[in-house]
């Protein structure tokens, strides 16, 4: 499997079976070169940068076990929160202008907008793309703390069982809510063992973009 920057930028894989992309997709959702902007203009935090391309990996990795559109569902990773710098008290609704500005489809906002649900959204996770995106968010977070406490700040000697033991310190990378993530699992029909072990691989082969080789 291919890594992020080897993934052919006007490529796509089976994006006839995205139950999304099908119908509402477009080009612009699908431009990796015009997402990478977008991010660098409204976020600035390398912390908070970190944390998109870790969600844009996962979900890269999702479309490819899923055999869906690689680049629509990693751009819906690498955006969803291009408007937490900035706006943080209109999470969600200001990325909703900011993409359909930009000339994004209402698919693409709707996936976005539903990582917020019932905590800054009412737009509930309908389809799979959008259920790991409302998981793997905030798991993301709680493996870059991980990460971070490590003596190689390195995730790629990183396993599942330290995940876990620092999952069960709840004072631990507090704001990473365990209850979404086991929430959005739940959604998904995936085990909360598996989903780490996912994201793990997803963020291990592509340690170096996301700044923790």
């Amino acid at each position: 499997m291919s890594d992020i920057n080897n993934t052919i930028p006007n490529a796509t894989t089976n994006a006839t079976s995205n139950e999304i992309a099908n119908e509402t997709a477009n080009k612009t959702d699908r431009d990796k070169a015009k997402a990478e902007a977008l991010l660098h203009n409204y976020i600035q935090n390398p912390s908070l940068r970190q944390h998109c391309y870790a969600v844009e990996a996962v979900m890269h990795q999702y479309a490819e076990q899923y055999q869906e559109d690689v680049l629509y569902w990693s751009n819906i990773g690498l955006l969803h929160d291009i408007d937490w710098e900035l706006y943080p008290q209109q999470h969600c609704q200001k990325t909703a202008e900011i993409l359909k500005e930009q000339g994004y489809s209402k698919g693409f906002i709707h996936a976005i907008m539903s990582h917020g649900y019932q905590i800054c959204t009412d737009v509930a996770p309908e389809h799979q793309l959008e259920k790991l995106l409302y998981a793997s968010d905030e798991l993301t977070g709680l493996i870059l703390a991980c990460v971070l406490v490590r003596p190689s700040k390195s995730i790629l000697d990183l396993e599942l069982r330290s995940v876990k033991k620092k999952w069960s310190a709840k004072a631990f990378a507090a704001g990473a809510n365990r209850e979404i993530i086991d929430r959005g699992a739940h959604m998904a029909g995936i085990e909360r063992d598996k989903l780490i072990n996912d994201c793990l691989d997803a963020m291990k082969r592509n340690a170096e973009r996301i700044g923790i080789a």
